[in-house]
């Protein structure tokens, strides 16, 4: 069997130009990265804006779960599908983080026959976003604590400074540094932090501006600290917007890029949904609705993070619509959390498949709370019986939701026709009454047990004293109207990772509560939730290599 990175070197793609002819784009409207990858200019927004807009399909998932669900895959597949059917579809994803390619998960840019490509590329530098985000976040960093050193006009206390450092990669040696060690010219020592470069609130800004005007004001608002009073310290008084703002000119641009089946693909921007919005950029999927009639997107991890934070952060934020859901999910993954072990997947277990199938159950309600219709899918192995299949099928129908095999890993776009066929008659028949779960006029505490209680089942909420006092602190400074944006393990709909299936009546604790100013949210991070991930035992970089002519093994 070949592996997926030996099945995306054997693809026959395109030069981007003949594939942004699809979307009538003009030579004009590329700024190229190579043959096979480019940026949309500036021009292009303008010449489309007053364009109708296409439909919106969402793609998530249940919880991740070891087995593996094949949401990117699905995501690209489906959009491989309804080019086969003569359908004006185009693709809407994030870039991948190098946190994941080289930790645990690999590269992500789906697998097998529904792939996006060059998948080396898009899976290591792509065209330099991830890095101007990571250069402009620490440039802030050197600023502010330069003006520490520089005589502290500003009055910053260094004991409430909130602006971490960030790379884009694992590495806990960085959650808790101290800075500013050494000598009086070598700065004021503190301590200070890195998160992943994904988590950063640059990554959200780029993720939910419209434009260099929006971007620059939304890097303004930032707060970087706290001075001996009390009062937020920002990004504009620190005189450190306008060069943020070149660093990111370039990466504000939505990347243009194929499917293995030469279907278009818009990749941009990255947040991860358990510790941030996990959405593509808003630029992204605005342009791509002004470019096809059908546009495909998704949300990270399973729709408890990912979908929820699509709907009540960016559909709120940009007065997106979307119009249909399709929910992934693999009878193994189901097994699993029934209880079965990894290693007896493959051997049928109707029992533990319905004792795991609860965990589908909630999230198909979850989404039936925001009132879209929903479809589910299973991404098939050959290991599922017809027993298993046709069980999965009932229960999908009995709570009013179509279902579809997909076979795209294994058949590209001719194996996702008949999920296709599903969304596209959903569209026609089904309407979309889309709304938010919750008001973002409400208290920041009501909001988050909201989303606690109502999309991950929790019975109660507990907060530790920090929490309730940044809670206070926000709402005082008047950021306690916007959307709430929770942190959380995806593993579980819990804040246990532990806790598989369906649990209930749990009790989450929020340990800490901040304001994303220039985002627009505030976050709230529940159990032991880390916003710098740590490598594996054994790291999927052990098994990435590059022989003499250039060619990458080992990235899947």
């Amino acid at each position: 069997m070949k592996s997926d990175i030996e099945i995306a070197q054997e693809a026959k793609l395109l030069p981007i130009r003949e594939i942004a002819t699809k979307l009538d784009l003009e030579e004009e409207d590329l700024e190229y990265y190579g043959k096979y990858k480019a940026k949309l200019s500036d021009e292009v927004w303008e010449n489309v804006k007053d364009k109708q807009d296409g439909r919106l399909v969402l793609v998530t998932a249940i919880n991740p779960t070891p087995a593996g669900e094949g949401k990117t895959t699905t995501t690209v597949g489906l959009g491989e599908a309804f080019s086969k059917l003569g359908k004006n579809a185009v693709i809407a994803l994030r870039e991948p983080s190098l946190g994941p390619c080289f930790g645990i998960k690999g590269g992500a840019a789906g697998g097998g026959y529904a792939q996006v490509v060059p998948m080396e590329d898009l899976n290591l530098h792509f065209t330099g976003d991830f890095h101007a985000i990571t250069s402009a976040n620490n440039l802030l960093a050197a600023m502010l604590d330069n003006h520490l050193h520089q005589g502290n006009a500003l009055r910053i206390d260094p004991n409430q400074i909130v602006w971490k450092r960030c790379e884009d990669m694992n590495d806990r040696a960085l959650r808790n540094i101290v800075v500013g060690l050494g000598r009086k010219i070598d700065g004021v020592t503190r301590e200070d932090h890195f998160i992943i470069s994904v988590a950063s609130e640059i990554m959200a800004i780029l993720c939910l501006a419209e434009n260099m005007q929006d971007l620059k004001e939304r890097l303004s608002k930032i707060i970087v600290a706290y001075d001996y009073d009390g009062n937020p310290v920002t990004a504009k008084q620190l005189n450190a917007v306008g060069s943020m703002a070149a660093l990111l000119k370039d990466a504000i641009k939505p990347n243009l890029i194929q499917t293995i089946e030469n279907t278009p693909a818009i990749i941009h921007g990255g947040p991860f949904a358990n510790i941030a919005h996990g959405c593509n950029s808003v630029r992204a999927t605005k342009t791509a609705l002004k470019l096809a009639d059908y546009v495909i997107t998704e949300a990270g991890f399973g729709a408890d993070l990912g979908a929820e934070k699509f709907f009540d952060i960016k559909c709120r934020m940009a007065g997106l619509k979307p119009e249909a859901v399709v929910l992934v999910a693999t009878v193994r993954a189901l097994k699993y959390n029934g209880g079965v072990a990894k290693e007896n997947l493959n051997t049928e277990d109707l029992d533990a498949l319905k004792r795991g199938i609860v965990n589908l159950e909630k999230h198909i309600e979850n989404i039936a709370k925001y009132k879209i219709p929903c479809i589910v899918t299973l991404n098939r192995f050959v290991s599922d019986s017809e027993a298993e299949l046709l069980y999965v099928k009932k229960f999908c129908e009995d709570r009013g939701c179509e279902f579809a095999i997909s076979e795209v890993w294994e058949k590209g776009g001719e194996g996702g026709i008949s999920l296709a066929e599903k969304v596209l008659e959903t569209l026609e028949t089904k309407e979309s009454h889309f709304a938010p779960i919750y008001d973002e006029k409400a208290g920041i505490q009501e909001k988050i047990e909201t989303v606690a209680k109502e999309i991950y089942g929790a019975g109660a909420v507990t907060y530790t004293k920090e929490a309730l006092q940044q809670i206070r602190r926000i709402e005082s400074l008047g950021f306690g109207e916007t959307p709430v944006c929770l942190a959380k393990n995806q593993y579980s709909l819990s804040d246990d990772p532990t806790r598989l299936g369906r649990p209930s009546g749990f009790t989450m604790n929020i340990r800490e509560v901040y304001v994303s100013a220039g985002a627009g949210f505030v976050v709230a991070i529940t159990g032991t939730m880390l916003t710098m991930p740590g490598l594996p035992l054994h790291p999927a970089a052990e098994r990435i290599d590059v022989d003499e002519s250039g060619k990458i093994t080992g990235l899947s």
